[in-house]
């Protein structure tokens, strides 16, 4: 059975951001697939400090032990990866931002044919934008992104609110049918013996003379 891991970034064990996230937990289930929510909590996350010490250490990890570590020793367990985040200023929550860094900077090689997925919760405003600077994660990893009948976000200054937003929630329910359809379509490719994707070896250009 495929398993998706959903990561509430939100410092509100149970706020908006959750509500939208057990939508779409709750709609995987019927469909049977396994889930695993986990919450970054309210501590303050570090960001990447360039370091390097994930690329050069002998274990690979990166120099503050917390959940990114944790979670990326446990990658192998995931098919799929759906973010949640809400919005603050017209962007994703800091702490969510600062534990991606860090997660996808790690080794960003074990990401690539999982499928990935973000939601956000705001008020009023800046959803899209933060739905656009979230999904860049999925898209440089080589991550298939899983899209829904519009933009993955949810309204609402409670959750009580989130439960008014009829479009909102159905949007996560269209989100989980599509993450579910696809992770069924991988598993039947890789009985059919469809080969995966060859990635050549990165290059990258410097704009430098």
């Amino acid at each position: 059975m495929s398993k998706v891991l959903l990561i509430n970034g939100s410092p509100n064990e149970h706020g908006c951001t959750y509500t939208a996230l057990q939508e779409v937990i709750d709609t995987l289930h019927q469909l049977e697939v396994d889930t695993e929510l986990v919450w970054i909590g309210k501590k303050p996350v570090a960001g990447c400090i360039a370091c390097n010490t994930c690329h050069t250490s002998e274990d690979g990890q990166c120099v503050f032990h917390d959940m990114v570590n944790e979670l990326d020793n446990r990658l192998d367990e995931f098919q799929g990866i759906i973010v949640g985040a809400p919005v603050y200023y017209a962007g994703p929550a800091g702490q969510i931002t600062a534990f991606l860094d860090r997660f996808f900077y790690r080794n960003p090689t074990r990401f690539a044919g999982k499928l990935g997925a973000s939601v956000v919760s705001c008020r009023r405003g800046g959803a899209s934008a933060s739905f656009d600077r979230l999904n860049k994660y999925f898209t440089v990893t080589n991550m298939p992104l899983v899209t829904s009948q519009y933009w993955n976000q949810v309204h609402g200054f409670t959750p009580e609110d989130v439960k008014k937003d009829v479009e909102g929630l159905q949007t996560m329910r269209t989100l989980a049918r599509n993450m579910a359809w696809l992770l069924k379509c991988i598993e039947a490719g890789d009985a059919a013996g469809v080969e995966r994707p060859y990635y050549e070896e990165e290059v990258r250009t410097n704009f430098i003379d």
